[in-house]
């Protein structure tokens, strides 16, 4: 099939890369446009678009989607299929443009977790299972037929960040599978059906950390933001990011001071919360770099009856 694919993050490059060695014709890619990055604020190509230079396949970046010039644009590529994998909403002018329509992979077990953040806010959640659908475009987000989907356990540390690394590599696998069906034209349209929940942006407000909350809902949280945005709370006026952290056995029922430092060890920082004790492994001090724990207190102080806010 003659395939045209729109992304933009490194989540997507795995596809690309699935798609563009594969049986399969991929006639060009679209994607975001450069962005300053960088001390330098120098320009820089989106993930997907570094891809498709290094296979020297023709890249569009449009301002705007119902532009006249790019929807003529991507009608002379006459593709197949358009595929698309994390990247802004089509409208109908464009997803119906091709023969057999236009594809998206999700990285979630559809209707569940609709929107922008999926992999966030299930380990925010505190799920233990999540997957990957592929799905035919319609007009209201991530509403259309699912084609397949692929169940993938949730591990018990596991960061948002290590998920999306994973999510994103068996993710290309269905999609490749699900173009495949789709050429032979044994693709299944499924009804989405089941419960409908919801992924939306995330935004800083999210990402402070509330004590007073259950220590293990703090830990889903940390672990649901980690690598990025990152979950914040306040020490001694400053901000620390938390990447990593641990739920104490055996101290659910401990009476402690939600925020309050209750003793400081070699490599973790214990930390009370509305309902258990909260070790911090990793972390990064405001104007420093990631560190584990154990680093970080080799040059800052931190002492029982310190509170993060």
């Amino acid at each position: 099939m003659k395939l045209v694919f729109m992304g933009t993050p490194d989540f997507a490059v795995p596809s690309l890369r699935k798609l563009i060695t594969s049986q399969h014709e991929v006639a060009a890619v679209v994607t975001g446009p450069d962005k300053p990055a960088g001390r330098g604020r120098k320009m820089r190509p989106t993930p997907v678009k570094k891809t498709a230079m290094e296979f020297n396949l023709p890249v569009l970046t449009p301002a705007k989607f119902l532009d006249e010039k790019f929807i003529s644009a991507l009608k002379e590529f006459q593709a197949d299929l358009f595929v698309v994998v994390a990247f802004r909403i089509l409208p109908k002018q464009v997803f119906t443009i091709p023969l057999y329509g236009t594809i998206n992979l999700h990285s979630s077990l559809l209707p569940k977790y609709r929107g922008a953040a999926p992999i966030n806010w299930v380990i925010i959640n505190g799920e233990k299972e999540t997957g990957v659908t592929t799905f035919f475009l319609e007009e209201k987000v991530d509403t259309g037929e699912w084609i397949l989907q692929e169940k993938v356990s949730i591990g018990e540390n596991e960061t948002a960040g290590e998920l999306h690394d994973r999510l994103s590599e068996i993710g290309a696998e269905v999609l490749l599978e699900t173009v495949n069906l789709i050429d032979q034209g044994n693709a299944p349209r499924i009804k989405q059906e089941g419960e409908v929940s919801k992924a939306p942006k995330l935004n800083k407000e999210l990402c402070r950390i509330n004590w007073s909350k259950e220590a293990v809902t703090v830990f889903n949280q940390i672990r649901g933001l980690s690598p990025y945005p990152g979950a914040y709370s306040l020490l001694k006026k400053k901000v620390v990011k938390i990447f990593r952290a641990e739920v104490e056995s055996g101290t659910s029922a401990q009476s402690v001071e939600p925020g309050k430092v209750i003793s400081v060890e070699k490599e973790k920082i214990l930390v009370g919360t509305g309902n258990g004790i909260l070790a911090i492994t990793e972390l990064q001090p405001e104007n420093r770099r990631r560190m584990t724990t154990a680093e970080y207190l080799r040059g800052s102080a931190v002492s029982p009856g310190d509170r993060f806010v």
